[in-house]
């Protein structure tokens, strides 16, 4: 067989070896997917039978509702229209806040890796504010901000900006200089950089800040509005809280689970998808 056959013959394989690839996958997604399930229905079955039967273990189980009181609850929540005005309100200020802080975290973060000026400028300052809780900020949000929802938002951006930034920043240094080099080289400027190396460079990094950045967010603003909110899932929770309406406080914690879990799956979707082409994104998607 000459050369010429040779090459021919491995690329009549590739689509057979590329069309069997989705099917393993999907054989093999179905397992996983049915042992997460029983996970989350064993532990409801647990937690219906620990309060059904009043059980104390050391934890008094005896005082949280049953599975059956928080569904009712739950059922009757999903048909009044507060309920859907306070899951909007706390979206409205998620995705606010979050995307200002993406939007701030990638430019800081990109010029606190590649510019020594700015780095000396304004590195010291975000390692002086970093370690301070975002949600120790209510107190100051609420004095330089004259409505509680610009507060609550900017509670939120702090809560997410420094995951981000730090990741980019991080993502960036680390880049191998011999990409720069080449797209120099080829006479490429700043922008053919930025544009060809750093920003798809910087996406795993990136969307893994993205996700802690969703996260931390997500606890920030429900603790905002518990503080000083006057609508949102996190100020109904506390509300139910203070009434004794241990039902209803569930219901804001299941309510605030989905709600992260939805956000936080549509980022990593997203990064799925925007790395795709790189073999760490292509292993992560099997």
């Amino acid at each position: 067989m000459t050369t010429a056959e040779t090459v021919l013959t491995g690329v009549s394989d590739l689509p057979v070896a590329e069309s069997a690839a989705p099917r393993r996958r999907t054989a093999s997604a179905w397992p996983r997917r049915l042992v997460r399930l029983a996970s989350v229905i064993t532990a409801v079955v647990l937690w219906q039978l620990l309060t059904a039967n009043d059980i104390r273990l050391g934890l008094r189980f005896d005082t949280l509702p049953t599975v059956t009181e928080i569904t009712a609850a739950l059922v009757n929540r999903l048909g009044t229209p507060e309920y859907w005005l306070d899951l909007g309100q706390s979206l409205i200020r998620i995705l606010t806040g979050f995307g200002l802080a993406a939007v701030v975290g990638v430019v800081t973060g990109i010029l606190l890796g590649r510019s020594a000026l700015f780095a000396d400028i304004f590195g010291p300052l975000t390692e002086l504010a970093r370690p301070i809780p975002a949600i120790a900020m209510v107190p100051v949000a609420i004095l330089l901000f004259p409505t509680d929802e610009a507060g609550i938002v900017f509670i939120t951006f702090l809560a997410a900006y420094f995951p981000i930034m730090v990741s980019v920043r991080h993502a960036v240094r680390a880049l191998p200089t011999i990409w720069e080099d080449s797209v120099r080289t080829l006479g490429g400027g700043r922008l053919d950089v930025l544009r060809q190396v750093v920003l798809p460079g910087i996406l795993p990094g990136l969307f893994g800040g993205l996700s802690v950045g969703m996260g931390v967010a997500w606890i920030c603003v429900i603790s905002a509005e518990m503080i000083s909110g006057r609508l949102g899932v996190g100020y109904r929770t506390w509300q139910a809280y203070t009434v004794l309406n241990y039902p209803d406080v569930f219901v804001g914690i299941i309510t605030i689970g989905i709600l992260g879990f939805g956000t936080a799956a549509a980022v990593e979707l997203i990064g799925r998808r925007a790395t795709r082409w790189l073999p760490r994104g292509e292993e992560g998607a099997r």
